[in-house]
C-alpha cells in the first residue's frame, strides 16, 4: 500500500500556489539586459524550511528585505495561506530553525559582539514555543564555552533531548533547561563526538590521542558501559573510518564508511563481538561514499555518494518510489527532501540547478504541492549559465575533475580559475553564486577538484600533502591551459580568483614564473604557512591531522616575485584566516612596488553567512571592476 501511494504522486493533480513573498522595488530588470549586482548580492529570500514531527506545522526563515532582516514564520500545513505566527530577533541574524517537538523550536542566530577594540561574530541558539507566546530559553547561558550539540531528539519523549556539552552527554529538558548527565568523557580516551543508536542509547564516541597524533573511534555493546576502541586513524594513513549507524538485524553490528585498504571509501558492517568487518557492501571506483540514509526506526533506506552531483542508491523500494515520484515533478532539477514529518504527510523540498538558485516547496498529504519561495528570485533562468562536469589531464598525467560554467556567446572567453577553499573538501556544484555572477558578465569559470581535494579517494586526497603551491597549483594552471587548448578560454585573459585556500592559490598564482595569468584576486587568503597552524578545518580532530600536511610555498616571504597585478580582499574580523595574512602580504607588495589594490570588508567574517548584502555589493563591485580594468586586460 505504501509503495502504491508514493507512485500515485506521479499522476495526482498538483495544487501549486505561492505563498506571499517580499517585494523588492526597482530591483528587476529586462531579461535581455544585464542584471543589477543586487540580484546576486541580496540575501536569500528563503533561508531554511522545516516541518514539525507531526506534520501539522512548517517553519520558514524568510527575509523581509534585500539585506535579510530575517523572521521565522510558523504556518499550518493545512492552511498555508492563513496569517502565520511570526518570530524575530532585533539584534541577531536568524540563521536557521528546526523542531525539537511538535510545539518547541530551536533557533540558530549569529550576533556581532565587541570587546574593547575587538569585534567578532558569535553563534547562538535559543529554544522557544512555536506559537510565539513563550519565553526564549538560552541553553548556553550558564556556560557558553561548553557547546551545545544535539545528538538525539528522543522523538518519543516530547520533553527532553540528548545533547553533547562540555565533553559530556546530557538529557536536556527543552521546557525548563534542566539537565542530567548520562555519559561522560573520560581519561580512557573518550573525549567527545558522541552519538546514539536508534533507541537513544549513547554508544559511539571519539577521542584524540596526543601521544600518537591520532583519532580514536569508540563504540560499546548494546546495554554495556565499557567502551571498545574500534579504530585508530593516523595522519600517515589518514583512512576514513566513520560509524554511520547500527544494524536493525543485530544491534551489535555497526555500519561504517571506511577505506579498509581500498582507495575510495565504502560501506561495511562491523561486528563488535567478533571484531570483524563484512565484505564491502557498497563502494565505487572513482568517488567516495558519503553516508547512509535511515528512517526513524533505523531501517536503511539509501546510500549517498557524489559524482557530478549528490546521488542516492536506494535499498528501500518505498523510499525509491517516493523520491522518483517527486523527482518526476521537477525535470532536470536536483531535488532534496530537506525536512519530513514522521509519517511523510508533510515534506519540505528544495530544488536547484544551474538555472535555479534554490526553490522551496511543501508537499502535503502526498497530493498538494505548495511553492514556498525562491532563494534568489531575481536570478531567473534566462540570466544564468550552463554548468558542465568535465575532466582533464594534469601535466603529470593525473585526471582532475572540474565544474565549468559557460557564459552565453561564442568563445574563446576571458576565463577565471576558481579553486575551492579547504583544501580538504571538494566542490559539488549544482548552483554556484560566484561562478554564475562571473558567467553573467561574460567570464568562463572553471572550478577544479585539484589534488588534495577529498571525495575522489585516498590517493587523490593525500597527493596534496606538503604540496601547497606546488603540484596542487599545477593542477589549477593545467585547467586553464586545457580550456585554452579547446578554444574555450582566451589565453590572453586568464585570472586566478579564490577564497580561503583559494585565496592562497591566488597569492601563489601572482608570483609563479612563466605566469599564464594576467591578474589575480585573493579573497581571505592564507599568505603565511607558518601562521596558519591547523585553523583550516572545522573538525577539531581532523585539524590536528591536517597540520603536518601544510608545507610548500609561503607567499608572504616571496612578494618580490609577484609579477602580475593582484586584488586582495579580506574580511576585517576573519576568525578562520586572520586578516593579518592579507595585511602582511600587502605590506610586501608595497615594499616591492607591485601593482595591487587592497580592500577590507568591515565587520565581515570568513564565512558566507557573515557576508551580508552591503559586503557582497562592495565585494562584487571590486571583483568585476578589477576584471574589467587594464590590470587584467
Amino acid at each position: 500500500m505504501r509503495f502504491t501511494l508514493y507512485k500515485l504522486l506521479v499522476t495526482l493533480l498538483i495544487s501549486l500556489f505561492t505563498l506571499p513573498a517580499t517585494s523588492y522595488a526597482n530591483a528587476s530588470s529586462d531579461a535581455k539586459q544585464r542584471l543589477d549586482l543586487e540580484a546576486f548580492a541580496m540575501m536569500p529570500l528563503v533561508r531554511t524550511v522545516s516541518v514539525s514531527p507531526d506534520g501539522a506545522k512548517v517553519a520558514v526563515v524568510r527575509a523581509t528585505s534585500k539585506e535579510g532582516d530575517y523572521v521565522i514564520e510558523i504556518r499550518s500545513t493545512k492552511d498555508l495561506a492563513a496569517q502565520p505566527v511570526t518570530l524575530g530577533a532585533a539584534r541577531m541574524l536568524v540563521s536557521s530553525v528546526s523542531w525539537l517537538s511538535n510545539d518547541r523550536i530551536i533557533v540558530s542566530f549569529r550576533q556581532l559582539f565587541q570587546r574593547r577594540a575587538e569585534k567578532y561574530w558569535v553563534n547562538k541558539i535559543a529554544i522557544t514555543d512555536a506559537d510565539g507566546k513563550g519565553e526564549w530559553l538560552d541553553p548556553s547561558r550558564e556556560n557558553p564555552r561548553a557547546g551545545f550539540r544535539i545528538i538525539d531528539l528522543l522523538i518519543d519523549n516530547p520533553n527532553e533531548i540528548l545533547v553533547e556539552s562540555g565533553g559530556n552527554v546530557l538529557r536536556y529538558n527543552i521546557h525548563n533547561g534542566r539537565s542530567v548527565t548520562i555519559a561522560r568523557g573520560s581519561d580512557r580516551g573518550v573525549q567527545g563526538g558522541f552519538d546514539t543508536d536508534f533507541s537513544g542509547e549513547v554508544r559511539i564516541a571519539q577521542g584524540y590521542n596526543a601521544a600518537k597524533n591520532s583519532i580514536e573511534v569508540f563504540a560499546r555493546l548494546k546495554g554495556d558501559s565499557e567502551w571498545q576502541r574500534i579504530k585508530e586513524i593516523l595522519p600517515t594513513s589518514r583512512e576514513t573510518y566513520a560509524i554511520l549507524g547500527f544494524s536493525n538485524e543485530d544491534p551489535n553490528e555497526l555500519y561504517v564508511n571506511a577505506n579498509l585498504g581500498e582507495n575510495t571509501t565504502g560501506i561495511y558492517l562491523y561486528n563488535m563481538k567478533t571484531k570483524t568487518h563484512s565484505e564491502r557492501l557498497f563502494g565505487l571506483e572513482k568517488v567516495d561514499t558519503d553516508g547512509l540514509l535511515f528512517d526513524r526506526h533505523g531501517n536503511l533506506l539509501a546510500v549517498a555518494y557524489t559524482d557530478s552531483k549528490p546521488q542516492l542508491f536506494f535499498t528501500d523500494d518505498a523510499e525509491q518510489a517516493l523520491y522518483q515520484a517527486i523527482q518526476n515533478l521537477f525535470t532536470d532539477k536536483h531535488v532534496q527532501l530537506v525536512s519530513r514529518s514522521l509519517n511523510d504527510n508533510a515534506i519540505a523540498i528544495r530544488t536547484s540547478s544551474a538555472f535555479d538558485p534554490g526553490t522551496y516547496y511543501l508537499l502535503v498529504d502526498k497530493s498538494n504541492l505548495v511553492k514556498i519561495g525562491e532563494s534568489l528570485p531575481l536570478l531567473t533562468a534566462e540570466h544564468l549559465s550552463e554548468v558542465r562536469y568535465i575532466n582533464y589531464k594534469a601535466r603529470d598525467g593525473r585526471t582532475v575533475y572540474a565544474y565549468l560554467t559557460i557564459p552565453k556567446g561564442d568563445g574563446p572567453h576571458p576565463t577565471v580559475v576558481l579553486p575551492h577553499g579547504g583544501p580538504w573538501v571538494r566542490d559539488s556544484i549544482v548552483f554556484d553564486e560566484w561562478a554564475q555572477l562571473l558567467a553573467h558578465h561574460g567570464y568562463l569559470v572553471v572550478q577544479p577538484n585539484y589534488r588534495g581535494s577529498t571525495g575522489y579517494g585516498l590517493e587523490h586526497w593525500k597527493a596534496g600533502d606538503n604540496n601547497w603551491g606546488l603540484t596542487m597549483q599545477d593542477d589549477l594552471d593545467d585547467a586553464a591551459l586545457h580550456l585554452v587548448s579547446l578554444g574555450l578560454a582566451d589565453k590572453n585573459k586568464l585570472t586566478m580568483f579564490g577564497w580561503s585556500y583559494g585565496g592562497y592559490a591566488a597569492f601563489v598564482a601572482s608570483l609563479r614564473e612563466n605566469n599564464i595569468y594576467q591578474c589575480a584576486i585573493a579573497g581571505a587568503g592564507v599568505s603565511d604557512l607558518g601562521r596558519i597552524n591547523a585553523t583550516l578545518n572545522d573538525d577539531p580532530f581532523l585539524a590536528r591531522l591536517q597540520r603536518p600536511t601544510i608545507t610548500g610555498v609561503s607567499p608572504r616571504q616571496m612578494t618580490e616575485k609577484v609579477n602580475i597585478p593582484i586584488l586582495v580582499i579580506h574580511p576585517d574580523i576573519d576568525s578562520r584566516v586572520p586578516v593579518e595574512h592579507s595585511r602582511l602580504f600587502v605590506e610586501g607588495l608595497k615594499r616591492n612596488n607591485k601593482t595591487h589594490k587592497y580592500v577590507e570588508l568591515v565587520d565581515a567574517d570568513h564565512f558566507s553567512d557573515t557576508l551580508f548584502y552591503d559586503h557582497k555589493m562592495q565585494f562584487y563591485s571590486e571583483l568585476l571592476d578589477w576584471l574589467k580594468s587594464p590590470n587584467c586586460n
